[in-house]
C-alpha cells in the first residue's frame, strides 16, 4: 500500500483528502491510499519522513517552513518560495509548487485575453507567492495589499483612495477569511468601486461563494472560487509523485 497525504494545522476540512479518496475509488487504485498529517510544529515532520511515505501535500501554515527540512527543491518551487507538494524519491525529499499550474491554467479560463490589464493581490502568505510567479510569467503587472506597512498597499490605503480600484481590473483574495465556518468574513476592501470590469478570484472554495465575490458580484464583478485551482494543483501532484513532472 502506498501511502500520501497532506501535513499542514489545523486539518479540518481538507479538499485533497476527499479529492484523491475519490480519485483511487473513481480509478480503481487500489494500492494507494491518502491520510491527513495534521503537524502542530513543522519539526514534525523529521519523524513523519521516517515512515513510509510516497508523497505529502503541504497546507497552510508550513507551505513556507517546510524548505528547511527538504533535500533539494525544484526550480521552480525555489523561484516562487513556497512548496505544496512533496516528493520521497530514492531516501530523498524534493519539494515542488503544483499551486503554481493549477492557478495559472484557471486563471486563462477564467480571463479573457488582454481584459486584465493590472491585478491586486490580497494577502502575502504562502498561497500568494505562487500567484506572483504566474501573474510575472503572464506578463500582468501587479500590487500587493497587506494589513501591514511594507507592501505596496496596506487595506486602509485602498479604502481611503477608491479611485485606485480602477486602474486594477484582476482582484485575487490568497487570504483565508471567508472560509467555512466563517463565512461571513472578507477582505476590507473598498467593494462599492467595483464594477462590470472587474473580475474577483478566491482561493478559498468552500463555500463556493465566499463573502468576497458575493460583494463583487453585487457590483457586477465576474467572479470564480478556487475549486478548480485545487483540482489542476492535485492533478499536478499525482504526476509529481508518479515522477512524470518535467
Amino acid at each position: 500500500m502506498k501511502t500520501y497525504g497532506l501535513i499542514g494545522f489545523p486539518l479540518k476540512h481538507s479538499f485533497s483528502g476527499k479529492y484523491f479518496s475519490e480519485k483511487f475509488k473513481k480509478e480503481n487504485i487500489q494500492v494507494c491510499e491518502y491520510r491527513l498529517f495534521p503537524l502542530e510544529s513543522v519539526g514534525e515532520f523529521d519523524e513523519l519522513k521516517q515512515q513510509d511515505i510516497a508523497g505529502l501535500n503541504v497546507t497552510i501554515p508550513y507551505k513556507e517552513q517546510i524548505i528547511p527540512f527538504l533535500d533539494e527543491l525544484d526550480e521552480h518551487a525555489k523561484s516562487i518560495g513556497a512548496v505544496n507538494v512533496i516528493q520521497f524519491k530514492d531516501g530523498k525529499t524534493k519539494g515542488f509548487n503544483s499551486d503554481y499550474y493549477g492557478f495559472k491554467n484557471s486563471l486563462l479560463n477564467f480571463i479573457p485575453k488582454k481584459s486584465c490589464s493590472k491585478a491586486l493581490i490580497l494577502g502575502t502568505g504562502g498561497a500568494s507567492k505562487a500567484i506572483k510567479q504566474v501573474l510575472i510569467d503572464l506578463s500582468i503587472p501587479f500590487k500587493v495589499v497587506s494589513r501591514k506597512a511594507g507592501f505596496d498597499y496596506t487595506y486602509d490605503d485602498l479604502n481611503s483612495k477608491t479611485d485606485v480600484i480602477q486602474e486594477y481590473h484582476l482582484i485575487i483574495n490568497t487570504t483565508p477569511l471567508g472560509t467555512y465556518p466563517n463565512i461571513d468574513e472578507k477582505p476590507y476592501f473598498p467593494y462599492k468601486a467595483l464594477s462590470d470590469n472587474h473580475y474577483l478570484y478566491d482561493l478559498v472554495y468552500n463555500p463556493a461563494e465566499t463573502a468576497f465575490l458575493k460583494a463583487g458580484k453585487n457590483q457586477g464583478a465576474k467572479t470564480i472560487n478556487g475549486l478548480e485551482m485545487l483540482i489542476g494543483q492535485a492533478e499536478k501532484s499525482w504526476e509529481i509523485w508518479n515522477a512524470l513532472a518535467k
